[in-house]
């Protein structure tokens, strides 16, 4: 078998070792093994997200239940996601990736036989609890497997290839509505593509060798949590998390579409694709305006920004639904804008951000804890907490409007906080970072 890493001879240099010519030939097939895995690992959770009004009148279900059911994939990846990195470091993460994201979809595939919620939720769960391996470790197999000059390509063409195929897999889930027991034929195909997966990432994928920071592999590790705390960013960041409600947006958009507006679930598909769509668009014009106002303003500029992405989603939201706009165009053209203004924040902002005061020994734990863990923690807490507040207020829309649309106007308040913090984090991380190149 072909080493990895080219030999280095004799001398000693800062170098990293370059991968070897033999095992680049193998990445495109490795990157498309996993590019399935994501597309299976969203699409799963979509599956819920999509087909719960056909759920919901099926199992005589509650509007809580989908957030129940949604924050499922949420507390998993909080409290396993890591976990299972930390495994996979340990036994190999080539055999946890075909264990979790492949064997374990089989757990999927038999929640198409439940009869009742209780049943459904049990299998459900326990499906998420060993799928949500992919992302983290995939990320840190990437990491490994691409050079910092090829690195961003790799991951753009992975998300890239995700967001293209959830545009044409969910309009596909959502015309199951149209059959009878639908749902239960797309837990079959989503558990059946998930092992497919492990498949081709037992056959295709070579694991590469680790790459070193400082000396040390690139990994989380807990010691370095009170750490990266300790940079005013970061906690300012965890604190704004709070106030990130996109994500209970999205898993109940098809059932307010459904129950509040009128479409069919096949409709409310589509809407929700079109929404992606532009929140697709949105993650590469994030990156490129992020880019220009930290060139323009410096630091401040993704400060900036984020506030105006900010106001502008709060308003974008409320437009797409807080207003009925009847079965029009003009709504399509509002669902697409909100998508467009969506992931500007975190792909132009918070990311880079995190990046900007993080040394590079300390990114993985960094953000495993903000993202994975708090994040998450978050995203699952308020998932819970809709279902009853709709029910409280007397319905979807004014639900939305308190849990989404307000804690967004919030948060362009609470970034003014960064401004004295942000900029002088970054100096103090490129001084360090300065000091031990010399």
């Amino acid at each position: 078998m072909a080493a990895a890493v080219e030999p280095l001879g004799t001398s000693v240099g800062s170098e990293p070792p370059r991968l070897s010519a033999e095992y680049k030939k193998t990445r495109p097939a490795g990157l498309f093994s996993f590019a399935i895995g994501q597309v299976s690992d969203s699409a799963e959770g979509g599956l819920v997200n999509t087909l719960f009004p056909v759920i919901m009148d099926a199992l005589a279900l509650p509007l809580g239940a989908l957030g129940q059911l949604s924050s499922v994939r949420n507390f998993a990846r909080m409290l396993f996601g890591t976990a299972w990195s930390i495994l996979a470091d340990k036994v190999g993460r080539k055999l946890i990736l075909v264990l979790m994201t492949g064997v374990w979809g089989i757990w999927t595939a038999a929640a198409g036989l439940a009869q009742d919620y209780t049943q459904l939720l049990i299998l459900y769960t326990i499906g998420a609890i060993g799928t949500v391996a992919a992302e983290p470790i995939t990320n840190g197999i990437l990491t490994d497997m691409y050079e910092d000059d090829e690195r961003g390509k790799a991951f753009g063409l992975l998300r890239s290839v995700a967001v293209l195929a959830g545009l044409f897999i969910t309009p596909l889930i959502g015309q199951l509505a149209n059959i009878q027991d639908g749902w239960r034929y797309g837990m079959f195909i989503m558990g059946g593509i998930s092992v497919l997966t492990g498949i081709l990432i037992a056959i295709f994928v070579k694991e590469p060798p680790r790459r070193m920071v400082g000396g040390e592999e690139a990994r989380f590790k807990m010691k370095d949590i009170a750490t990266i705390f300790k940079i005013p960013t970061v906690w300012l960041i965890a604190v704004s998390l709070l106030f990130i409600t996109s994500m209970v947006l999205f898993a109940f958009m098809v059932t307010y579409f459904v129950k509040v507006r009128g479409w069919t679930t096949p409709q409310g598909a589509v809407l929700y694709t079109v929404f992606m769509a532009g929140f697709g668009i949105s993650g590469f014009f994030g990156g490129v305006l992020g880019d220009f106002f930290e060139k323009r303003f410096g630091p401040k500029g993704r400060v900036m920004l984020m506030q105006l992405y900010l106001v502008a989603f709060a308003v974008m939201g409320f437009l797409m639904t807080q207003i009925d706009w009847g079965k029009t165009p003009i709504f399509y053209v509002i669902v697409f804008l909100t998508g467009l203004v969506g992931s500007i924040g975190f792909s132009g902002c918070v990311l880079p951000m995190v990046g900007s005061v993080l040394e590079p020994q300390y990114a993985a734990t960094g953000f495993a804890v903000l993202f994975s863990f708090i994040q998450g923690l978050i995203t699952a807490v308020y998932l819970l907490f809709l279902g009853p507040l709709a029910e409280r207020l007397g319905g979807l829309q004014p639900a939305i409007f308190w849990m989404f649309v307000v804690p967004y106007l919030i948060n362009a308040v609470w970034w003014f906080a960064f401004y004295p913090f942000y900029p002088k984090d970054v100096a103090r991380r490129k001084a360090r970072m300065a000091g031990e190149q010399v």
